[in-house]
């Protein structure tokens, strides 16, 4: 038998911004299918048109697109077996043909029951000690479905046009297995299943249905998807049999849960307005209300940093390599790395990701990107040469050691940019000594003498100023960065008095020595 070529798939529903957990799924998806030499597809599962939300398939399209997660067909990009919304596919009577398929071979059903008479059924079996009830075997004789109501008065209503839904008929006491990618074989017992509707009122198909179908249509053979389709794993496994497709199955694995930083539960949105970080890839305008949430994009993250944090969250390499980039992810990626067990967000380890990801890139990158947010913060002129890009990109390398994100460098180096107008009081209190004031001013004339104003004839030129004066260089240093900078912490201080140069360096201590108390 022909191997057949990886074909995985992404089917999310545009109900929504997509979540974080969602492109997890995606990346494994995509990874997988990568380093297998296949296709990765997006398919959008638009079956619940109540709650079809306007934008946000385009939303979805946009972060893959962003994480680097390369769509080889689907929708946005098109392909063989299109279309890719399945709610085109309704359109064409794809899914109908398979849910009659099933009623004629007596593995579904027609069902007219009212939203009134099942509520009631739930109450009745609520009152009879049944904690979660459900359409099964147990109470399908007792509703108004064709098996209960035979084949003439099925046909009357069906003539009548009487709405209904169509069930899947789930055989009791069965055994149901499934073999999973992560978590082996699986074993269900068919009594836990609920015959579940796989065909709407509308005519809409219920994932159940829909998602087996374009799987098949589509020659999907894998199918990586969330830990929480687990419980319905067996009604799917059902189908598969029932339309005679168990060859054609594709290999299923189950995803483990995003966990809450603390605490049990799904990882939420909520989870990330209480703690201050976003939970989903790109900022997201809700077109009803108007609320916005915030996106990894737009506080700050690389895409390759956002990607690296994701993929940890249930794999790991099985080595200490802790930084990958895509295509080291997609040689290293398997399966059985995947872990069982929920996998528990920390959003410290997320921004030490893009912490190690900004030391890495280019400063002459940073440095473009930063050249607005630097031209605006400190109201420079374009002509400025604190715009330049060798200025940015030397203060870029000073910076990049005491931040997370790009955003960060005007504030937290301000001093590269703009002259203290006030100093350190504590370190001042400690430091200044008003017999220090001879040597600062002998200082201040040798270094505007210093040429060429580089580290090494600036760290020269204050070691010896300070052995003239018989003073130890580690006696003056922090406060020689309190009168420069205004703080007593920073970038590194050669560095810093290099990039500032001679003139500014010598007006900035000019300045800061008048202001030093008597």
């Amino acid at each position: 038998m022909t191997k057949k070529q990886v074909r995985t798939r992404f089917a999310p529903s545009p109900t929504g911004p997509l979540h974080m957990g969602g492109v997890r799924t995606a990346l494994y998806n995509y990874l997988f299918a990568k380093k297998n030499g296949g296709d990765f597809l997006l398919r959008i599962e638009d079956t619940d048109q109540t709650r079809y939300v306007e934008g946000a398939e385009q939303y979805i399209i946009k972060a893959l697109n962003w994480c680097g997660i390369i769509i080889d067909e689907g929708v946005s990009v098109g392909g063989p077996f299109a279309p890719y919304r399945q709610s085109e596919r309704k359109e064409l009577g794809i899914y109908r043909d398979y849910a009659e398929q099933l009623i004629r071979n007596g593995h579904a059903y027609y069902a007219f029951d009212t939203a009134e008479e099942l509520e009631s059924m739930r109450k009745r079996l609520a009152v009879e000690g049944n904690p979660a009830p459900t359409y099964n075997f147990a109470v399908r004789n007792s509703m108004s479905n064709s098996i209960s109501l035979g084949s003439e008065e099925t046909q009357s209503r069906l003539n009548a046009g009487t709405p209904y839904v169509v069930r899947l008929k789930v055989e009791p006491s069965q055994t149901i297995v499934l073999n999973d990618m992560i978590r082996g074989e699986v074993s269900f017992n068919s009594d836990i299943v609920d015959d579940k509707v796989l065909l709407k009122s509308d005519g809409m198909p219920t994932y159940h249905l829909a998602h087996i179908v374009d799987d098949v249509l589509m020659e999907i053979t894998h199918a990586i998807r969330g830990e929480e389709w687990l419980p319905s794993a067996p009604a799917h496994v059902m189908i598969y049999q029932n339309l005679g497709w168990e060859d054609r199955m594709p290999q299923y694995a189950h995803l483990p849960l995003l966990l809450k930083p603390e605490g049990n539960g799904k990882l939420s949105k909520r989870d990330g307005d209480r703690l201050g970080f976003p939970v989903f890839p790109l900022e997201w305008t809700d077109p009803s209300t108007g609320e916005v949430s915030s996106g990894y994009r737009e506080k700050g993250y690389y895409p390759d940093a956002f990607v690296n944090m994701l993929a940890f969250l249930g794999w790991n390499p099985g080595t200490e390599q802790e930084l990958f980039s895509m295509e080291e992810l997609i040689h290293a990626f398997t399966m059985d790395h995947v872990h069982k067990a929920g996998a528990r967000f920390d959003p410290e380890k997320t921004r030490w990701f893009n912490e190690q990801y900004l030391r890495k890139k280019p400063a002459n990158e940073i440095a473009q990107r930063i050249s607005i947010l630097v031209a605006t913060s400190f109201e420079l002129q374009d002509t400025d040469h604190r715009l330049n890009n060798s200025y940015l990109e030397k203060a870029a390398e000073l910076l990049r050691e005491r931040v997370q994100f790009e955003h960060e460098m005007p504030t937290v180096g301000s001093y590269l940019f703009k002259a203290p107008n006030s100093y350190e009081e504590a370190v001042v209190a400690k430091k200044w000594k008003h017999g220090l004031l001879p040597f600062f001013n002998d200082l201040n004339l040798h270094l505007s003498d210093c040429k060429p104003f580089l580290k090494e004839p600036i760290d020269a030129t204050i070691k010896a100023c300070a052995a003239s004066h018989g003073i130890k260089t580690g006696e003056i240093m922090q406060m020689l960065r309190v009168l420069v900078s205004g703080q007593s912490g920073g970038v590194d201080l050669i560095g810093m008095l290099e990039l500032l140069g001679s003139e500014e360096v010598c007006l900035r201590l000019s300045n800061g020595l008048k202001a030093m108390p008597n």
